[in-house]
């Protein structure tokens, strides 16, 4: 199987990832882990295969890192959702029987929800043309589910580019709409369980929320009702248009989107830098108290770094446990760690998701 699978190990893999997490946090005062635990299987909400072609026959194709020129079959993927495995039989059954979706194929990505939406996308190596778009219209109504073509400058959009998702956060759900090829958490039952964790370490807090990397309201919508304004920085414009509609979707009233990296609203905040979005968002009006980070796996930078010291609570969510532990150090003994837990958002890998709630000594 040329991807890790074993479920039979995953109870024994998980205690070792808490045990490995453990040790990250060597000479800090860390209260006990709360450890999150995966589905076993068809827990992956979006998956992507190359398509291999041989003769007349084609098929889905990964690749070993250790071996990436050898393309090695999948003919199921029981680590994603059993509706990403239906319509990978469906697509290969398509593109043997149609030659206009089968010529210069490339890839073919998929993108699912736990309320039973999908998005396909196929990906080529040719420029594609109103034939090619009848062909795939008519495999979109086959299918049941929307079709985008993708292939070099060009992106033709049949129906729609997004799916929509329902969340469940402490019992209650949210919608979320989620953009084709736009940042979005891979294992959904894992983010619900990660959200709820980060809402009941911010309590009913006084004061104000502000979340960097916010990407398309993932934590900001359901945190926003436990505080009295709330503020979110993301650099993308998919995920900012996203949180936009969440916000709407949800009747959200109290939380504002800003599309600004992390890096500039630090600058701005510090008063290195001027920026016309910072001064139009009357940032006077807020009383911030709580900042909610969930940033790349480099971390925090320095600027942003510095901007965390003027909140008594932090809520850092890592994808990354090192550079975690790297910025915790560097922010030194003028914090406690209240809370700690590892969300196991990859299983069978070596991969870690880790959250920690940081209050000022």
């Amino acid at each position: 199987m040329p991807f890790p699978f074993h479920p039979e190990q995953y109870d024994t893999q998980l205690q070792e990832k808490a045990l490995r997490l453990q040790s990250l946090f060597d000479g800090m005062d860390l209260p006990e882990l709360q450890v999150f635990a995966s589905e076993k299987q068809h827990y992956r909400m979006r998956a992507e295969f190359r398509l291999w072609h041989e003769g007349d026959r084609s098929w889905f194709a990964m690749f070993d890192p250790a071996d990436p020129k050898t393309p090695l079959e999948v003919t199921d993927f029981p680590v994603a959702t059993e509706l990403v495995n239906n319509l990978m039989k469906q697509v290969l059954e398509a593109v043997h029987e149609d030659s206009q979706l089968r010529n210069r194929l490339f890839q073919v990505e998929f993108l699912s929800t736990q309320s039973g939406d999908a998005l396909i996308t196929l990906v080529y190596h040719k420029k594609l043309d109103e034939e090619w778009a009848e062909r795939g219209r008519h495999w979109q109504e086959q299918w049941g589910f929307p079709v985008i073509g993708r292939a070099r400058k060009q992106r033709l959009v049949l129906s729609r580019d997004y799916v929509d998702e329902i969340l469940t956060v402490n019992g209650k759900d949210y919608q979320f709409r989620q953009y084709e090829n736009s940042f979005t958490q891979p294992n959904a039952g894992v983010c619900e369980k990660m959200v709820s964790w980060a809402q009941q370490q911010a309590g009913d807090s006084e004061g104000d929320l502000l979340e960097l990397y916010c990407g398309n309201g993932n934590f900001s919508i359901p945190l926003a009702s436990q505080f009295r304004q709330a503020l979110g920085t993301e650099i993308s414009r998919a995920s900012v248009k996203s949180a936009q509609e969440n916000i709407e979707a949800n009747g959200i009233e109290n939380l504002t989107i800003m599309r600004m990296s992390s890096e500039e609203f630090s600058s701005a905040w510090s008063g290195k830098t001027t920026s016309r979005r910072f001064r139009e968002k009357g940032l006077s009006d807020y009383r911030f108290s709580t900042l909610l980070v969930d940033p790349p796996r480099a971390g925090l930078d320095d600027g942003t770094l510095d901007l965390a010291r003027n909140f008594d609570r932090i809520v850092y969510i890592s994808c990354n446990p090192e550079s975690l532990v790297a910025n915790l150090r560097a922010l030194g003994k003028a914090y406690q760690i209240k809370a700690a837990a590892l969300f196991d958002q990859f299983p069978y890998t070596h991969h870690m998701e880790a959250g920690v709630l940081l209050e000022r000594v």
